[in-house]
């Protein structure tokens, strides 16, 4: 029997999101239906709704924690009424298996259409994959949870999965919303020794010292590339781009340390972990001759049946902060234009959420 939700959809480029009844389908073998209990939202969801490509309608959102109230005959890791964290990343396959996208993506009909939905998580009710369902601890809040799906296992996930910080590592930051936060926190969960917080407000630049930054730097006053090689008598070990803007993705390669040619030393690393809004051209003499490393990180490079766990401990042992990186707490899905608009803003440090229901 199909069911009924509200969600939120993209009808229009250009238009606010349309907060409408959706009919999902029953479970397939391999569907969870979820009943959220809140949703992240996130900078990359803007990269969509203002790009004319994006097809219409559309639901958005990607990270949530929820309860589950139906499932298909093939899930076995979870169950009804536990509760869940909602995640575009795929929780446990193979490289062969993970190589299809598609493969994770469960339909949804609007207005008479069938669309390739994959996750969404503006919505009441979330028909999903299994492989985009991991299990929450009973024992933990269902509201700053939310963002482990994104913002968590993409931040810290790329400090510690994708470019595997050591203990006494120097790290550049460039961005500090709510994937760059989740990454200085990540750097202090690796012991870096010095956490370089670059970005153009003052404000989100403060906050940044409250999850491990040492340092911070306006790069609308100064020179980020610069101030962190002078910092540093040569540049950090690693440098994360957390906004994917040409200029930042050139930049971190600069700012990262050259390798001693003869040394066996090769230079530092700069990670991609923003969604690139265009093409950008780096320096290739200071790749090539400082043999340092570019490497791109999509979310964390993670295992979240593995690395979710662990988010959550280290959450609960303080290790990781998430009640302080929500900033602003938004009552229900009918708030979500108002959401978008406060974040488009950039008024929004750290990470916002709409709460649908207590757990």
């Amino acid at each position: 029997m199909a069911f009924t939700t509200r969600a939120a959809v993209h009808t229009q480029h250009g238009s606010p999101l349309t907060v409408t009844e959706i009919t999902l389908p029953d479970p397939g073998p391999t569907d969870v239906l979820v009943e959220l209990f809140a949703s992240g939202i996130c900078h990359s969801q803007l990269h969509l709704l203002h790009n004319p490509e994006t097809p219409t309608p559309a639901l958005m959102g990607h990270e949530a924690t929820g309860k589950v109230i139906a499932l298909g005959s093939q899930v076995s890791h979870v169950k009804e009424g536990q509760r869940v964290m909602l995640t575009w990343v795929p929780r446990d396959v193979t490289p062969e298996t993970g190589r299809d996208r598609n493969a994770f993506r469960a339909a949804w009909e609007f207005e008479g259409k069938t669309n390739s939905g994959g996750i969404y998580t503006w919505a009441e009710h979330v028909l999903a994959h299994e492989q985009l369902v991991v299990p929450l601890d009973e024992s933990v809040p269902t509201d700053v949870t939310a963002i482990v799906g994104c913002a968590t296992v993409t931040g810290v996930g790329a400090v510690l999965g994708s470019a595997k910080v050591p203990a006494g590592a120097t790290v550049a930051i460039f961005g500090v919303g709510g994937v760059g936060i989740n990454a200085i926190a990540g750097a202090k969960i690796a012991d870096a020794e010095r956490i370089i917080a670059v970005d153009l407000s003052d404000e989100k630049l403060d906050f940044a010292k409250e999850f491990g930054a040492t340092d911070t730097i306006n790069a609308s006053e100064t020179d980020p590339v610069e101030a962190i090689v002078e910092m540093t008598s040569g540049g950090v070990d690693f440098a994360f781009d957390a906004i994917g803007y040409e200029v930042t993705m050139r930049q971190i390669l600069n700012a990262v340390r050259p390798g001693v040619l003869g040394g066996g030393d090769r230079g530092g690393t700069a990670v991609l972990i923003g969604v690139p809004q265009t093409d950008a051209t780096i320096d290739a003499k200071a790749l090539l001759m400082g043999e340092r490393n570019y490497i791109g990180s999509l979310g964390g490079t993670s295992h979240p049946m593995v690395d979710f766990k662990q988010y959550i401990e280290w959450y609960k042992q303080g290790a990781l902060p998430l009640e302080k990186m929500i900033s602003v707490k938004y009552d229900g899905l009918d708030s979500i234009n108002e959401g978008v608009a406060t974040l488009e803003s950039g008024k929004i440090s750290g990470r916002s959420i709409m709460i649908y229901k207590e757990s």
